[in-house]
């Protein structure tokens, strides 16, 4: 498997108790350049840091896909911001080891115009790897469209 193939699986989040469990958290700012079908191109600040990301289409009903990143500059990430496309993505993001140890689960809770919504998500290693879920995740939304952040 390709080292820019990103494999991960999404869900719902149903209460707060995640916070409790989270062994560091971000704020997040993004925004996209471009949303085509089959490639976006993202730019994001994490606290200090900022990434250029380019994504390729979702295979296997949305569970896998192309991804390169590269860390840039934050004040040239601001200006790349200002030519965003409209609906700029606020959140913050929870980190929670996962039960195995090996695995994370981030929970981006979104804020602004997405005030509400949460979703977690958790990276594999393989398709079919196995995981446990915490007592927040509820509904499975991976490959779902509507849930993908450039669509929201």
């Amino acid at each position: 498997m390709s080292k820019n193939i990103e494999i991960e699986r999404k869900f719902l989040v149903k209460d707060e108790s995640y916070k409790q469990l989270s062994v560091r958290r971000y704020e997040i700012k993004q925004g996209y350049l471009c949303k085509e079908s089959g490639r976006t191109i993202r730019i994001r600040i994490r606290d200090n840091e900022a990434f250029i990301t380019i994504k390729g289409a979702s295979a296997n009903n949305g569970l896998s896909h192309f991804e390169w990143e590269k860390a840039i500059d934050t004040e040239d990430a601001e200006q790349l911001l200002n030519l965003a496309l409209p609906g700029i993505i606020e959140k913050t993001r929870w980190i929670i080891p996962a039960e195995n140890g090996a695995l994370k689960w981030e929970v981006d809770e979104f804020h602004g115009r997405l005030d509400g919504l949460t979703i977690a998500e958790i990276e594999l290693e393989d398709e079919n790897q196995t995981f446990d879920k915490p007592a927040f995740i509820a509904q499975e939304v991976t490959g779902r469209k509507e849930y993908y952040n450039s669509n929201l």
